[in-house]
């Protein structure tokens, strides 16, 4: 789990270090708030802790988002890539 969790990181570093375009930066914090919204749907061992924290990313996330700037898409994607982290190392029974 340790080598998939770091190289999870790696991979998500690598795609908010390389110049994307805004659009494209946007699309993907929609489709990751939307990853998120069906996991915590469908994902039955999250804790009511868990849950909350998702629900505060996902406000903070869709805030950023709205702001309508490059920063406010990397601010979305970074906080919506910790999320499904923690979601899939819940998943796994890490947590």
């Amino acid at each position: 789990m340790k080598r998939s969790a770091l190289a999870g990181l790696l991979i998500t570093a690598a795609m908010l270090a390389s110049p994307v375009f805004a659009g494209s930066q946007d699309d993907l914090c929609t489709i990751n708030l939307q990853k998120i919204r069906d996991a915590k749907v469908s994902t039955e061992q999250m804790s009511e802790g868990l849950k909350s924290d998702i629900d505060a990313t996902i406000h903070q996330a869709t805030a950023a988002k709205a702001r309508g700037t490059e920063d406010g898409a990397k601010e979305c994607i970074s906080l919506t890539t910790q999320a499904m982290q923690k979601i899939q190392n819940t998943t796994k029974g890490d947590q």
